[in-house]
């Protein structure tokens, strides 16, 4: 149960759907109830299917490329805790990797749910290096039921905040869902520190 709770936590922190639903609006306003529902339901399962993979075969990616889990998390962390400051500073879509070139790019789209919602904006390199680096620590049976359970969780937990992402736009405004962000990030910049620091140890030790 702890493995489900830390998980859970920390991919939603670092994931933070909170921080998507501003430009979910923007990308849906012209959408119907029903196409909003659809884009919802599709980015959640594209976040599952990410996130699922990237939890079960990352390590075999490492392997090949010959990259070291210690590598990989001071990278991570590195990832992470550039993320929340992206939070901390308000600078969602910039920090999601969408620029006014891409943007355009998007409206242009008839399906947003797998580029950019499902990835980069939710499932990044964060919250993949993330799931490789816990892969590699837990790993028993129940440690990967658990962990598989705390991404459904997550996904689904993407799913009814964007299906009501014009709802809390409305009851929260602007400043709400600023100030939710920011408390995010704050957790996320710690979570990204934690890996460094964790790593840095590693190697101190290991000397």
């Amino acid at each position: 149960m702890d493995v489900f709770i830390f998980l859970s936590a920390a991919l939603f922190s670092v994931l933070n759907p909170i921080g998507t639903v501003p430009i979910f609006v923007g990308l849906t306003q012209d959408y119907t109830k029903k196409e909003r529902s659809r884009v919802s339901l599709w980015t959640s399962i594209n976040v599952l299917i990410i996130l699922t993979i990237s939890f079960f075969i990352g390590q075999y990616v490492l392997s090949f490329f010959g990259i070291t889990i210690t590598a990989l998390r001071i990278a991570g962390g590195i990832i992470i805790a550039s993320s929340g400051f992206g939070l901390l500073n308000g600078k969602f879509s910039k920090n999601k990797g969408i620029d006014k070139k891409v943007q355009q790019d998007i409206e242009n789209r008839n399906d947003i749910a797998l580029t950019p919602l499902a990835m980069p904006m939710l499932a990044g390199p964060g919250s993949i290096s993330l799931l490789i680096a816990y892969y590699e620590e837990h790993h028993t049976t129940s440690e990967i039921l658990f962990s598989c359970l705390a991404i459904l969780t997550v996904s689904a937990l993407i799913y009814i905040i964007l299906r009501s992402a014009h709802y809390l736009a409305k009851y929260l405004g602007a400043s709400g869902i600023v100030a939710i962000s920011r408390i995010i990030g704050f957790l996320t910049i710690a979570i990204g520190i934690q890996y460094i620091i964790s790593s840095v140890l590693s190697i101190i030790r290991g000397i």
